[in-house]
This record gives structure tokens, sequence and C-alpha cells, in this order.
């Protein structure tokens, strides 16, 4: 059974054919409009979320089919203790499909080893998350065209940052990709995301605690919040939750074609000044995160049907 947990479980053919059914979906989405009739997506999540839930819920609901679930653990049996295993093979006899959200990293691995349905993991923890950088992929083609020879600038959360890590990994596989890691020194990317995305496939990157000395040099800037809910010391949190504010005076010096994403919720790392900049594509982002969840649900239940 075929499910989704980290980015790399996608080639990048897949991830080519993935974007080319959310182009047709966005083309002609009356030819998909019960491509799902009679299936079920359950959407099981242990942790707050707006966007996903939601986009995953519109998803299936544009593919004709329909959605069951939750939206916290607390109206679950999680609350009594059911462990993960065991929901999703309790789930895996009322859905057809699963995508999970759980605060622990491995539990959508667990999910997934212990449903008889595909699961698409909705982000774990601070580990990975991986359709949020498929709406990433989809707004970088639709915006340039290409995923090779970028420059892609990451900043704000680069430690707790599951949608940083996944993006790197994905873009990784792509020739000439440079990256700019932008952070407090306490937020820094990960080793183990370094050694293996970056050092080891010999790409080039800069490392610095600069927005200002990194603006000129990106194509793409990727905005994070600085995240409260991974910080034990809530004192650490509110030193650094200011670190970077995007405004309209900062972007002075960024290339006239620069594109400006952020998986969102935004706090106050990029002021409501910059929304208007025709730079600032994180709303069409939204977006082609539910063509693109669309796209994901389709091919794996056609491949469960297989």
């Amino acid at each position: 059974m075929r499910s989704l947990i980290d980015i790399l479980d996608l080639t990048v053919e897949e991830l080519d054919d993935l974007i080319a059914t959310a182009c047709d979906i966005i083309a002609d989405p009356d030819k998909y409009a019960e491509r799902c009739k009679r299936r079920k997506l359950a959407t099981l999540f242990y942790e707050p979320s707006t966007r996903t839930r939601l986009s995953f819920e519109a998803a299936m609901l544009e593919l004709g089919g329909s959605v069951i679930g939750f939206s916290e653990a607390t109206s679950s049996s999680a609350a009594k203790g059911e462990s993960v295993a065991d929901t999703a093979k309790v789930i895996s006899c009322y859905a057809d499909i699963i995508a999970m959200r759980h605060p622990k990293e491995g539990a959508a691995l667990v999910a997934a080893n212990n449903a008889s349905i595909p699961v698409i993991n909705a982000g774990d923890g601070g580990h990975c998350h991986p359709t949020q950088t498929l709406a990433d992929l989809l707004t970088i083609y639709r915006e340039k065209g290409r995923f090779d020879h970028l420059t892609v600038g990451l900043c704000g959360d680069l430690k707790f940052g599951r949608t940083v890590h996944s993006l790197i990994n994905a873009l990784s596989r792509y020739e000439g990709v440079k990256f700019v890691l932008i952070s407090p020194e306490e937020l820094k990317l990960p080793s183990y995301v370094k050694n293996e995305a970056l050092k080891k496939k010999g790409l080039e990157y800069l490392q610095t605690t600069s927005l200002e000395q990194a603006m000129p040099l990106m194509d793409i800037l990727y905005m994070t919040r600085i995240q409260q809910e991974r910080f034990a010391d809530m004192d650490e949190y509110l030193r650094l939750k200011d670190s970077y504010v995007l405004t309209p005076e900062k972007l002075k010096t960024a290339k006239p074609d620069m594109c400006i994403l952020h998986p969102l919720p935004r706090v106050n790392e990029i002021s409501v000044k910059v929304d208007d900049d025709p730079r600032a594509c994180y709303f069409k982002q939204v977006l082609n995160g539910k063509y693109m969840r669309m796209a994901l649900i389709l091919k794996l239940l056609e491949e469960a049907k297989a």
C-alpha cells in the first residue's frame, strides 16, 4: 500500500506528473468532479490546522468524494489513550485514504505501517510536511516555470520548520539550485538536513543571520514564522519571535521578479503592506495546495486500486 510520509517518497518524475495533473485540474476542473465519487477521506488532525485540513477536505469534495474525521485529539479516542497504530487500523474500516497531522515525529509512519489504506502525512512534529512542499513546488513552477538554477532563500525557523526541511529535500534534486539559509544562531538548519540534502550532494549554500544581506541574491524567498509551539522555554521564544520582519522597505534591494512564499499562518514576519506587492505569492500558494492535494489523492487512490 503506497503512502506519502516524506517528500523523498516521490521521485522527480512523480513530482512532475503531480504538477501536470494539478495544472490539468486548474484548466478543466469539471473533468475531475466525479473522480472520487463514493470514496472517503479521513482527516485525523491531532494538532490545530486551518489551511492543511480544510484544503484536504476541499480537495476531496471537489473530486466528488466525502470527508470524515476529527480536528483535535481531544475529540478522538486518543483522549482515552488509543494508540496511533490502533486508530489507523480502525479508520481503515471506514475510509479509503487518511490525511494525518500529529505533533510527534514519526507518527504518520506508524499510521502507514498499520493502516490498510494509503496515509498522507499532513505534518509530523518538526520532521516534515510533504503536501505543503507540493503546494510550494506548484507555486514556484507557476511563477518561475522551472525548478533548476534558482537561488532559494529560507528565512526564520530553520530548526523546527518542517516545511523548510521538506522543501530543501525536494529542491536539492534539481540542477543548479542554491540555498541561502537565514536564521538566528539558535534556529539554524539541523545538521542532519544540511549533511544529507546539501553537503552530500555538493550543493552551494550560504548561511547568514542577515535578511538584508541575502535579499539581492534570491529568486525565491521562503519566509517562516518562529513557532511558539516548538519551544520548551517561553523566554527564548519571546526573544526570537520577531527576528525577521519582511517590509516593503526591505524589499527595495530584491529582484523585481522575486517570489515571496510563506506556508502560513503568519504572525509578524511579513507586514500586511507586502500583500499588495506583485511578488507576494503566499495566498496563491494556499490555492495551489488544494490542487496538489487533489492530484495526490487521485494518485494514491488509483495506485491502491491497481
